[in-house]
């Protein structure tokens, strides 16, 4: 099992100091029960070890998601993070790094297909998670959810969050559902290029150009939800306390 455990160590590019961590790590409850007499053989089951990694994850998500998209509201951050912890996800990553292949699974887990099952690839990914942690410390295992959870970060791109993140905003300020106009199309019809304006009441509006209509909605979305964001508070009475409304670039 040591060369298999250093297999794995290879692939996650991290050697434990404590082997027996990521043993545990790996230990369905299935083995341990079978092998609950043989102390030397199994120190427990991982499923602490998936309720720590649980609330890490948790947290470097969150800390990742506000480093990487300072202008995203509250609610897109957390559908964003929701993605990143998700069972779905996490599978995915156990996959890729064959995880299955190296767990302890009792003989009716292993005859009942469990190196494949989704959800106990995921608990495991979880608890080697904790494993890190309690290994190295929160710094290292930092490193190993952003090389290996949030790489599809680069597929989340914010601006498919604007719109949504726009309407928000404008509902905090008591403003109207922001609407979207095309004001001007040009070039020839294998080549347009769209300009779009948001508007989210008197005052309030932005535009931007781009190729496609929907990819200018979402620029324009995102410059007015910045600008709502940077300007001072509606006072009480809902009115904005600026002197000088923003205006369309």
């Amino acid at each position: 099992m040591s060369a298999e455990l250093e297999s794995l160590e290879s692939a996650i590019g991290y050697s434990f100091q404590h082997r027996a961590l990521l043993s545990r790590a790996l230990t369905h409850k299935s083995h341990a029960h079978e092998r609950s007499e043989s102390a030397d053989e199994c120190s427990g089951d991982n499923e602490q070890l998936e309720f720590l990694g649980d609330a890490i994850l948790g947290f470097l998500a969150s800390e990742l998601l506000i480093k990487s998209f300072p202008a995203l509201a509250e609610g897109r951050l957390s559908k964003l993070k929701a993605r990143l912890v998700s069972a779905s996800h996490l599978h995915e990553v156990a996959v890729q790094l064959d995880l299955g292949r190296y767990l302890l699974l009792g003989r009716g887990e292993e005859m009942s297909g469990g190196r494949a099952k989704p959800a106990l690839l995921a608990n495991a990914l979880e608890a080697l998670i904790a494993a890190v942690y309690l290994d190295a410390g929160l710094e290292e295992v930092r490193g190993f959810v952003i090389k290996h959870i949030a790489a599809s970060l680069d597929s989340m791109p914010p601006e498919a969050d604007y719109k949504s993140a726009l309407q928000e905003a404008a509902q905090a300020r008591g403003l109207p559902t922001p609407r979207y106009l095309l004001v001007k199309e040009r070039g020839p019809e294998h080549s347009k290029t769209f300009t779009v304006e948001a508007q989210a009441g008197p005052g309030w509006s932005a535009a931007a150009e781009d190729r496609s209509k929907k990819s200018a909605g979402q620029k324009a979305a995102h410059l007015l939800f910045e600008r709502l964001n940077a300007a001072p508070a509606p006072n009480r009475e809902g009115e904005d306390p600026t002197s000088e409304s923003p205006e369309s670039p």
